[in-house]
């Protein structure tokens, strides 16, 4: 899988748990926070879309990212492996 999918993947497990945000023209430098996203939705993202791409990893080891942009690098990195 791609970048661009990883990061399309990262946006609909976005669009699904913060409805509000389904309009929102996403770009790879918006923050979650920024957008009004608490924690507890960013980590119900952020496991939705581990489990979409396959991925078996601790939610600890995104917590660096400071986007939605480096958030998507992250998965995908660890998606190539």
């Amino acid at each position: 899988m791609g970048p661009d999918a990883v990061f399309a993947a990262l946006l609909a497990q976005i669009r699904d748990v913060v409805p509000e945000l389904g309009g929102h023209a996403f770009t790879r430098a918006d923050s979650m926070a920024d957008l009004g996203v608490n924690s507890i939705e960013r980590s119900e993202v952020l496991l939705l879309t581990l489990d979409t791409l396959g991925l078996k990893a601790p939610p600890r080891e995104f917590h660096g990212a400071r986007n939605i942009g480096e958030l998507s690098d992250l998965l995908h990195a660890k998606l190539a492996g």
